[in-house]
């Protein structure tokens, strides 16, 4: 499939495996132009063949998401070509790494991408954005302190977007995801309620977003439990997250 402007343009970050990667092939499959980042070359070139093979065309980046320069670059280069359809702002690490190496890569990482993503977009009055929360970002969990701040700071700041967009035309989700199949997840010594494949995350997702929804939640009963329990008083929270089992840590 050759570059048009006729093809919707997506940009997808951490697309090199888990949720990142069904989203690419998903999109593929629907005829999108794809921009793909990744940090693994090997992975990422394995994303990139599988969604090629669909006919789809796809531009790859080893660009970090916490570097600020490369990412406005890569995005206005992208968008020079063909203009962005859709950015989903989908990379992210876990708890097993340092609390700054996580805030660096889930808070400013996403930063990185949709601010770069607004910027050209508003002069055209036209785009969609995703930011991958989770539902971890309900409330802070003494087994992953780090993380569960960075994806509440996430979910926040998509929702307080979302309004402040919509005059301009551009529309704004928050992807709220439970245990999903991934390189996160795998390291997880402990059952993980309703694990999730990530193709059915994928197709969550994109149906979420066709419908512009502004949270994307799934599965409903992890949701409710996460945000019952944020909405229990602390010393009950407290007693409860505290017997919840700890992720390894690689520190």
């Amino acid at each position: 499939m050759t570059k048009t402007a006729n093809n919707p343009h997506t940009l997808i970050t951490g697309a090199s495996s888990g949720i990142g990667q069904a989203l690419a092939l998903a999109y593929a499959q629907q005829g999108h132009d794809l921009t793909l980042t990744g940090r693994n070359p090997e992975r990422l070139e394995e994303t990139a063949t599988i969604c090629q093979s669909t006919g789809a065309s796809v531009h790859t980046s080893l660009t970090d998401v916490t570097d600020c320069d490369g990412m406005k670059a890569l995005i206005q280069e992208a968008d020079d070509k063909i203009p962005l359809s859709l950015v989903i702002a989908n990379a992210g690490i876990g708890e097993t790494s340092s609390p700054q190496t996580v805030f660096a890569t889930n808070i400013t990482g996403v930063m990185n991408t949709i601010i770069p993503a607004l910027d050209v977009m508003k002069p055209r009055r036209n785009g969609q954005i995703a930011l991958m929360a989770s539902a971890a970002g309900f409330r802070g969990l003494p087994s992953a302190p780090a993380y569960c701040a960075s994806k509440a700071c996430i979910k926040v700041w998509g929702e307080g977007l979302r309004g402040a967009l919509a005059t301009e035309n551009i529309r704004v989700s928050v992807v709220l995801p439970g245990f999903v199949e991934s390189r996160i997840t795998v390291v997880n010594p402990f059952p993980m309620p309703f694990l999730m494949p990530a193709e059915k995350a994928a197709h969550h997702i994109v149906r979420g977003l066709a419908k512009n929804k502004g949270r994307i939640s799934f599965p409903w009963p992890v949701i409710l439990t996460s945000w019952l329990l944020a909405t229990l008083p602390d010393p009950w929270a407290d007693h409860l997250t505290r017997r919840f089992p700890q992720k390894p840590r690689m520190d």
